[in-house]
């Protein structure tokens, strides 16, 4: 049966506005010893929302790592790490599109690089989008759009949707749309 590795020390190297990044002295099960540079993050929390018209609401913005506009979800980082994911999906949908809701559900959990950070985005859906007012950071500038799910499946495989928390929360929501249909 596999082990886990058992962390010997933790270095902070840099810590950042929104990241940590540190070294970890290792033992792995044969006992040897390793180094591994790991990303510390606070975790995140990611709304999918459907309109009315069973459109979901994304938004195109610019993300810096890759240099290019990304077409997503609502999302952003908490707080801190004892900040409620739900009230920070909820706080996300406001700022970026808008709305508010009164019923936030689970959709999914998703490690985006499990590898190398050890940040987790819980991602949620609703249904029930209730008009309110856009509060974007005054450095944040987005596009918002809507595609029905068909829409945003297609631009999946066509390479023009490659955000990987956009697409596990759309292939979830459309196994559970499917699942209720049963």
């Amino acid at each position: 049966m596999l082990e886990k590795f058992k962390i010997l020390k933790k270095k902070k190297r840099l810590e950042g506005h929104i990241v940590d990044f540190y070294q970890y002295d290792l033992q792995v099960p044969n006992g040897n010893l390793a180094e591994w540079d790991i990303i510390e993050h606070k975790g995140a929390a990611a709304i999918l929302p459907v309109d009315q018209d069973g459109n979901i609401i994304m938004v195109r913005q610019y993300r810096g790592a890759i240099d290019d506009l990304l077409l997503e979800i609502p999302a952003g980082g908490r707080d801190s790490r004892e900040e409620d994911f739900a009230l920070c999906a909820a706080r996300e949908l406001e700022e970026e599109i808008g709305y508010k809701s009164d019923d936030i559900k689970w959709l999914i959990d998703y490690h985006s690089a499990a590898a190398y950070t050890s940040e987790l985005i819980r991602i949620y859906y609703t249904e029930s989008l209730i008009p309110s007012h856009q509060h974007l950071d005054e450095n944040e500038f987005v596009e918002i759009c809507r595609y029905s799910l068909e829409e945003i499946e297609d631009m999946i495989f066509e390479g023009k949707v490659t955000d990987g928390k956009t697409i596990a929360a759309v292939m979830a929501y459309k196994a559970l749309i499917e699942r209720k249909s049963k």
